[in-house]
């Protein structure tokens, strides 16, 4: 057994570390390892896999039908609220009775799909034994049992021409309501720990305010007359634009995590809801142009893209859903950010992150 003595030359017998350089010790190694002729590790660079491959989330339970109709429906509902307003202020009545008539129809088959994934109506009541302002989940619950109604009571006076003054006053109401219904299930998918839809915390809301904006407009593109089409057809072109922009500052900001927006099941519905966004677009600044000449031409190309304009933002909420399942099921999509995260806050202020401290 050796023994270490200390001397003033420095160490003497101490045993070579981990690092030693196989023929070379002392003074020789160090000058050998400073030229950069040491031996480089024949060990591949680790990748990070879990236990058995296990995911490190539970995906959520969700049915795409359920879930995405749900999210889909309830941005159409809110945004065609907002939409029939508008149209009653302006004298469009044909547009009016389709947008509050569309409305009513989206919101009671969105809180059907909700039920249904619930399992049970009691569960929905249930959620509304308490409000909680810091729990999404809470205020969509309330949003939902005040829009619902007046969205209802709107369409119904709309549809058989009675009590017009509690119809106007239930349009009022769900107009208000209409924005926060269209944009609180972003802040409800964000708040899980599902990757993909919590590192898009920021831009999320104005996603799905602008695909709910241009689902209303396409409704009503759809099934308005050509002439009391024009709020439809800014409603939709604003919220196509809105809709892009978000999401493509959101994919850019949150770097990996963005990859299931762009690959498997939930990129290629997202590219469908950008090609049927980009033609439905078109053709709605087209429908309201000169080149488009003729009541009938003109209402066969709005009607075509409020179609397109209805099927790219369905695409859309599908391409989300997706999306946020499949970072869900890949452990790499937690850990790896977690990981980067934890690099840029230990880091010095200043110092980009994988450099060694100087």
């Amino acid at each position: 057994m050796s023994e270490v003595r200390v001397t003033r030359k420095g160490l003497r017998g101490e045993r070579p570390g981990r690092e030693a350089i196989p023929g070379k010790t002392g003074d020789d190694a160090r000058r050998w390892r400073r030229k950069g002729r040491a031996e480089q590790p024949m060990v591949p660079e680790p990748e990070f896999t879990s236990y058995y491959g296990k995911p490190v989330l539970n995906p959520p339970v969700w049915e795409a039908r359920d879930i995405a109709g749900y999210l889909f429906l309830g941005g159409l509902a809110g945004g065609s609220s907002l939409l029939a307003a508008g149209a009653d202020l302006t004298g469009r009545p044909e547009l009016a009775r389709a947008a509050k008539a569309g409305a009513g129809a989206a919101i009671t088959l969105s809180l059907a799909a909700l039920i249904h994934d619930l399992g049970r109506p009691a569960r929905f009541l249930n959620m509304m034994r308490v409000f909680k302002v810091t729990s999404p989940m809470s205020v969509g619950t309330w949003l939902l049992s005040g829009y619902g109604p007046a969205a209802g009571v709107a369409a119904a006076s709309a549809l058989t021409g009675r009590l017009p003054r509690i119809g106007a006053a239930a349009t009022v109401g769900a107009a208000v309501l209409g924005p926060a219904v269209a944009a609180y299930t972003a802040a409800l998918i964000s708040d899980t720990a599902v990757p993909a839809w919590h590192d898009g915390y920021r831009e999320m809301p104005f996603m799905f305010t602008g695909s709910a904006a241009m689902a209303a407009g396409g409704l009503g593109l759809l099934a308005a007359p050509a002439a009391e089409s024009g709020p439809a057809r800014n409603l939709a072109l604003l919220g196509q634009v809105m809709e892009m922009a978000a999401f493509e500052r959101m994919t850019r900001r949150i770097g990996m995590t963005a990859e299931p927006y762009r690959a498997g099941r939930g990129g290629a519905y997202i590219r469908a809801g950008q090609v049927l966004g980009a033609l439905g677009a078109t053709g709605a600044a087209l429908s309201g142009t000169p080149l488009v000449r003729g009541a009938r031409p003109r209402r066969v190309v709005a009607a075509l893209s409020g179609a397109a304009l209805l099927g790219a933002s369905a695409a859309t909420r599908w391409g989300v859903f997706h999306a946020g399942m499949e970072s869900a099921r890949d452990p790499k999509y937690t850990v790896v950010p977690q990981r980067q995260r934890l690099a840029e806050l230990s880091a010095p202020a200043g110092r980009p992150v994988g450099l060694p401290p100087a």
